[in-house]
Order: structure tokens, then C-alpha cells, then sequence
């Protein structure tokens, strides 16, 4: 198997509503035919999906999913990003979570939750630069 994440899928009560967050941060949406609200990142896909609909593709009760104890990541370039990006996603509907603050190994971030609670980082670690297309790796890219 070879390393990486294709598709993000965040299983949604209402996915027209997640999805207007979504549009408010200024993300593009892709067509698609199969009730999946989708948004191409660099290297991977989000996706928006009915989440009784996740459920039954899974095979499993709907209650059975709940909230995991996972973030979705977003690093930007330099540290003054972070505050106006939180502030982006409160205006949006989004719930701030954490201010943006200095982290103790030298990073800066903070946390926004979207309408339906998936919990969001944004962050900028001076050790790990992005690439010129914005993508992320964990020792960044020279």
C-alpha cells in the first residue's frame, strides 16, 4: 500500500448547509453525480456526504459513526495567516475552538470547528515549509 489519503469523506447531517460553509471559505466545488458534495485539495478530494447515507454505504447503524477523535489539518506559509483564516471560518458559521497562539515546539495555530462539529487546525510550522503548490509534508520542502 502506498502512502497516502486520497479522499477525505466527512459524513454530514446536512450536507447543503456544510457545503455553504464550505463555499463561504471561498473553496471551489466539483461536479459530481453521486450525492457527493466534493472540493479537489492539492493531492486529495474532500467530500461531503449524507451521513445515514455513509452509514449505510459502510453497513453500519448511523449512530455507530460519531465523532472521531481527529483533526483535519490546514498549514499556511507564514504565521500572520492563521488569525484572519480563524476569523474567515467564524464568519463563515464556523465555531473558533482556539485562538490563534504560539505552540511550545515553536509552531503557531489555532482550531475552528464547521456547522456540523469536524474540528479543523490551522497552522504554521516554520519546520516544515510548504511547497510551491501548498502542499504539505512533514518536514517540509527546501
Amino acid at each position: 500500500m502506498e502512502q497516502r489519503v486520497s479522499l477525505i469523506t466527512l459524513g454530514a447531517r446536512d450536507p447543503d448547509a456544510l457545503a455553504a460553509f464550505y463555499d463561504a471559505l471561498g473553496w471551489q466545488r466539483v461536479e459530481t453525480a453521486d450525492g457527493v458534495v466534493a472540493y479537489d485539495l492539492i493531492g486529495q478530494t474532500l467530500g461531503l456526504y449524507p451521513l445515514a447515507k455513509l452509514a449505510e454505504d459502510i453497513g453500519i447503524d448511523p449512530d455507530l459513526l460519531g465523532r472521531g477523535a481527529a483533526t483535519l489539518g490546514y498549514n499556511v506559509r507564514d504565521k500572520a495567516q492563521v488569525a484572519p483564516l480563524l476569523a474567515k471560518a467564524d464568519a463563515a458559521g464556523g465555531r473558533i475552538l482556539r485562538a490563534a497562539q504560539d505552540v511550545f515546539w515553536g509552531g503557531h495555530h489555532g482550531y475552528f470547528a464547521d456547522p456540523e462539529g469536524h474540528i479543523w487546525e490551522v497552522a504554521h510550522n516554520p519546520f516544515s515549509p510548504l511547497a510551491p503548490d501548498g502542499a504539505f509534508r512533514w518536514n517540509g520542502y527546501s
